[in-house]
């Protein structure tokens, strides 16, 4: 529906040998707007795999492919927004669920009250408009009248014009739906590439495709004192099929951590 099958259709053809069919007239929308005007009916993976599972119910396939999005602070970072993208593939068949994600700072996301034209380009030149689309609404939580996909000049000052003439301001977005965001599509395709991954990554017990990190366990030692930090010590990898575990130590291929991390000697 967000034509996000244009990036992530190759990456499976190309890696996979899978061929994406979009089923027609499947509203996602369903599912929960950006816009807020349609409530998304659980988290982000819930709501991934409701998309999925609506599919195979609807179409009586045997795989199908959801991605759904979200938009906040980053959760290292919290200052800064951040997009994170889940592209979720479900095998009826073989009862498997795989999720590739991504997470990037790179994104226009945001939103303005403006009360002046002036403020209104402003907030659009700033978001990457008109390559980046962008929402005209009356306020933040108002839905009538409400204007998606807004790409052209003209139209984003009519729009913003008779909300200023009717109310003295207007709440402006960045229309984060994918075929209007092409930061946005880039996110996606990082994780579907992290998904192809994940496919490839097999148990060495039972070979079961996506086997992955389950948990990471702090307590790196400190390279001066050696009292255990918050640094990652080990990840711990599970198969979904055998449970078999593997743990790893030093992932991040360092055997202290920096003493500016330590609670001990920087405390």
């Amino acid at each position: 529906m967000h034509q996000k099958e244009q990036v992530i259709a190759p990456i499976l053809q190309r890696e996979l040998g899978l061929k994406l069919s979009v089923p027609p007239h499947f509203n996602s929308d369903r599912f929960g707007t950006f816009t807020r005007d349609i409530p998304r009916p659980g988290e982000q993976l819930e709501t991934a795999r409701l998309k999925a599972q609506a599919i195979l119910e609807e179409r009586e396939e045997k795989i199908a492919l959801a991605s759904e999005g979200s938009f906040g602070p980053h959760p290292s970072l919290p200052w800064l927004a951040c997009d994170r993208e889940l592209v979720l593939l479900l095998d009826h068949r073989h009862q498997l669920e795989l999720v590739g994600q991504a997470i990037s700072t790179n994104t226009n996301y945001g939103q303005q009250r403006v009360t002046t034209l002036d403020e209104a380009h402003t907030f659009a030149e700033k978001s990457g408009f008109p390559e980046h689309g962008l929402v005209v609404r009356p306020d933040r939580d108002q839905h009538d009248p409400l204007w998606k996909g807004i790409t052209d000049a003209e139209q984003l000052q009519d729009c913003v014009q008779t909300l200023l003439q009717q109310q003295g301001n207007a709440w402006l977005e960045t229309d984060m739906r994918a075929m209007y965001n092409p930061t946005r599509m880039q996110v996606i395709r990082e994780a579907t590439q992290d998904l192809v991954r994940k496919i490839r990554q097999t148990c060495p017990h039972c070979h079961w495709p996506g086997f992955d990190v389950v948990g990471r366990n702090p307590g790196l030692p400190c390279a001066w004192c050696g009292q255990p930090t918050l640094g990652i010590l080990q990840q711990i990898y599970r198969c979904q099929s055998c449970s078999h575990e593997v743990i790893e130590k030093y992932p991040d291929g360092r055997e202290t951590n920096d003493p500016s991390q330590c609670p001990y000697c920087n405390p």
